[in-house]
């Protein structure tokens, strides 16, 4: 059943029946034949077949997609543990956005490292859009964005603020801006709208790279005022975004929950050192 149902979770994933062969390293006719044998079992339709179209998944197949991330995960699991029992160590794997992996997640990865020694922490970096992708197929555990996406399977809760600013050469009429998925274009777009800018605008898919035309004196951009250097010229937007973190709604492990609960732990103990730091400089 497991073998089932990997081939029809590759199949939902890319629609279509070639290329989940690709993916699986199997004959297009076998993943057919595959699923075909699921529906058999389940006696349910779970695609809707259009010649070489993409295939449409049913609503009994969007059901099972959800159960089967979980069942997969459950018994890769178990699988682990029976094959090595004596290995105490979990791997907990967390996708972040450009922005918090380089300036907020060093600090909260030290605090991790220390609190939860017998973790394997994996970290990579996605814009936004990917991250959640990543957390709702359980490709990854947890993550970090710059918006507040949502989607099924996922829960979301908000963490600290980021102020966000204009960088720059501020004559400039070239703005370079981040690709339509990350999370500061969201607020790029809406500020052009409210200003309604019609500026040159370059895409730049790094916010490093951004930094480095803006230090050569390149047009201007809208940045985390975390990721302004000192010698650039900063101007305030008018309005702020918060970082979210997301997570699995389903996680099998203890441990992983109990990381879940330590990230929202310290997220209070953050929010709470900010205020403080910001009654000292009023004062």
């Amino acid at each position: 059943m497991f073998k089932l149902l990997t081939t029809f979770r590759a199949v939902y994933e890319t629609r279509n029946f070639s290329r989940a062969a690709e993916v699986l390293f199997l004959s297009q006719p076998a993943v057919s034949n595959q699923v075909k044998q699921l529906e058999r079992e389940l006696s349910v339709e779970l695609f809707q077949r259009n010649g070489r179209k993409e295939m449409v998944p049913t609503k009994q197949a969007d059901l099972l997609y959800e159960r089967t991330l979980i069942l997969l995960e459950e018994w890769e699991d178990t699988q682990q543990k029976m094959l090595d029992e004596q290995n105490e160590e979990e791997i907990c794997r967390i996708a972040a956005s450009h922005t918090f992996a380089v300036y907020l997640l060093p600090n909260l990865m030290k605090h991790l490292i220390e609190a939860f020694p017998k973790v394997k922490f994996e970290v990579g970096i996605a814009n936004s859009h990917e991250s959640l992708d990543q957390v709702a197929k359980h490709e990854v555990d947890f993550g970090f964005i710059e918006k507040p996406l949502e989607t099924s399977g996922v829960q979301r809760y908000s963490l600290m603020e980021d102020e966000l600013v204009i960088a720059g050469n501020p004559k400039s009429k070239l703005w370079l801006v981040r690709e339509s998925t990350s999370g500061v274009f969201h607020y790029t777009q809406r500020y052009f709208e409210e200003k309604n800018i019609q500026d040159k605008k370059m895409l730049v898919k790094s916010n490093d790279v951004i930094v480095a035309f803006l230090k050569e004196g390149i047009g201007r951009s809208i940045l985390s005022k975390r990721a302004v250097p000192e010698n650039i010229p900063a101007t305030p937007l008018g309005f702020q975004r918060n970082f979210y973190f997301i997570q699995r709604t389903h996680l099998v492990s203890d441990q992983l929950l109990e990381v879940a609960k330590e990230i929202l732990v310290y997220n209070e103990r953050y929010k709470e050192a900010e205020m403080r730091n910001g009654e000292k400089r009023e004062s």
